[in-house]
């Protein structure tokens, strides 16, 4: 019986990490995770995986199973359940965060919380979830007992020896695992380019405490609202310094709310107060932990940094820790929050200046620990840009590992007789773009306002009596983004459609003077300024 594990996403870039496993025909999905857009996505606001080819099968789908509960690993879950509404099985925190946001759309889901070591069958899948310390509680590892042997999903981990919640990576179940035989290890390849061990979560302890106990005036701090031991150490320096704090941003509430309803998350009643209480309290004695470290426009510290939340106006004696690291791709709107921040005179500190985060992700020793725990037949970097998958690659090669196979999206491993092949491009695994309410392959959109964001526009509005062809009045040529010698411009295209027009084979038709006019604007706007502006051509028949 042939076992094959088919990648959706997350190999050749960060976020989208899904993946279907195959066994007797049926198929499982692990993660179900989703990207944030880059710059030049212009309009876009998520990035799902491809889910065209599981959707072809949706008869097959037995189940969902979650590592964790970050928004690269379900954010795109509901999307999925909304088109094959399968059972998922998680951490209980993973599934209720699932849950927040599946329900959102209006789906109702059928979630399965399980517990570490548990074994867990639906159809011909059998498997279990492995502790692993990662910046949020309960994350798992994912092992399934195979027809073809042991195959393994590190999730996202590191080897943290001192974990904020006291449970690091489960590394004697994991050997156990490795000494009945694993045939199959995929490994999260985040910092295999970065040498040595991870510092721990509770390293950034002492200095967010005394971030905040040494400021003046107000604490702001932003981080992700997953990263439940980050929103835990920042609560813990808050109350040590006595002041009172507020949650902010809609996230950041849910999230806090989840993980203290299932004990995961310490929040002391005493020390919290509402937006409206904390603002009539002297600003000394207040702190505020939100979201928006990712630079993201309408989160609360964006908003604070642009002088545009209506509850906080930050000034000199107010101070801003930013703990977390930008996504790649978020590098631009972080650093424009950043400079905000500064001219706004706050004191600031973030990854560049202070030890106020650290990676959740192994780096080079730990990846290596890992594997020699494990002893994997074959290996598959997962969860990482391509340079980082190849780096993980030479990793497995130099602690023995037999089998190292680099894929990216869309390529499939198949276990077989003892055997391992690979199928390169097994199945479409583009970007699907969630675009305002829409989801879709927008590839030409995104090109046409790539097109727009570099030329401009430019309308030409033209009143026409069709039969004779006579311009009854216009061309009014209006235009954006396109230069500053507007006056130029407009006057060689008003010239270049009159005498386009002119020309016109009569009789003639609405489409004929629309593309005449569309060409000959283009060709004027050429002539004066060497560029090429979308045209929207403006008819009134007249």
């Amino acid at each position: 019986m042939t076992v094959g594990v088919t990648f959706l996403g997350g190999l050749g870039e960060i976020g989208r990490n899904c993946a279907t496993i195959e066994i007797d025909g049926k198929l499982a999905l692990l993660d179900v995770g989703l990207m944030f857009p880059e710059e030049d996505m212009l309009g876009v606001d998520l990035v799902l995986p491809d889910f065209s080819s599981v959707l072809e099968r949706r008869d097959d789908v037995e189940c969902v199973v979650l590592t964790h509960g970050h928004e690269d690993h379900v954010g795109a879950l509901a999307y999925f359940l909304r088109e094959v509404n399968v059972p998922v099985f998680g951490t209980p925190l993973a599934v209720q965060f699932a849950r927040s946001r599946v329900e959102e759309i209006g789906v109702a889901p059928d979630l399965h919380a399980v517990d570490f070591r548990e074994w867990v069958e639906v159809g011909p899948f059998k498997f279990t979830l492995v502790q692993v310390a990662h910046s949020t509680p309960q994350a798992a590892g994912v092992v399934f007992d195979t027809p073809e042997g042991i195959v393994v999903h590190s999730g996202d981990f590191k080897l943290d020896p001192t974990p904020i919640d006291g449970q690091p990576t489960d590394l004697a179940t994991f050997a156990g695992f490795g000494r009945q035989g694993v045939r199959l290890l995929m490994v999260d390849s985040t910092n295999a380019e970065r040498e040595g061990f991870v510092p721990s979560e509770a390293s950034l302890g002492p200095t967010l405490a005394d971030h905040v106990r040494g400021a003046d005036g107000r604490v702001i701090l932003a981080c992700f609202a997953s990263h439940v031991h980050r929103v835990q150490q920042a609560i813990d320096a808050v109350v040590d310094s006595g002041r009172k704090m507020a949650f902010l941003g809609r996230s950041m509430l849910r999230n806090t709310e989840i993980a203290s309803g299932l004990d995961l998350l310490d929040v002391p009643d005493d020390a919290v107060v509402t937006m409206d209480e904390l603002v009539d309290l002297p600003p000394e004695e207040t702190a505020v932990i939100c979201t928006g470290s990712q630079g993201e426009p309408f989160a609360a510290l964006s908003l604070m940094a642009s002088g545009n939340h209506r509850s906080l106006h930050l000034d000199a004696s107010d101070t801003v820790i930013i703990s977390a690291t930008p996504i790649p791709g978020n590098e631009t709107k972080v650093g424009r929050v950043i400079n905000n921040l500064s001219r706004l005179g706050v004191t600031l500190f973030h990854g560049r200046n202070s030890h106020v985060h650290v990676s959740g992700h192994a780096a080079a020793d730990e990846l290596r620990t890992f594997m020699n725990v494990i002893q994997p037949q074959a290996v598959v970097p997962v969860h990482g840009e391509h340079r980082h998958l190849r780096a993980n690659a030479a990793l497995a090669r130099q602690v023995g590992v037999p089998e190292v196979e680099v894929l990216v999206d869309g390529d499939r491993v198949v276990l077989e007789d003892g055997g391992l092949r690979v199928e390169r491009g097994a199945v479409p695994a583009g970007y699907v773009y969630l675009d305002g309410y829409g989801i879709g392959d927008v590839e030409n959109v995104l090109r046409d306002r790539r097109h727009l964001a570099d030329d401009g526009v430019v309308i030409v509005t033209v009143g026409i009596e069709v039969s004779s062809g006579e311009i009854v009045f216009g061309p009014d040529v209006d235009s954006h983004g396109v230069s500053d010698e507007t006056k130029e411009i407009h006057a060689e295209v008003e010239r270049s459609v009159t005498d386009s027009l002119s020309q016109l084979d009569l009789p003639t038709d609405l489409d004929t003077v629309r593309a005449r006019v569309r060409s000959s604007a283009g060709r004027a706007v050429k002539r004066v300024v060497n560029r090429r502006p979308v045209v929207f051509p403006v008819l009134i028949e007249v």
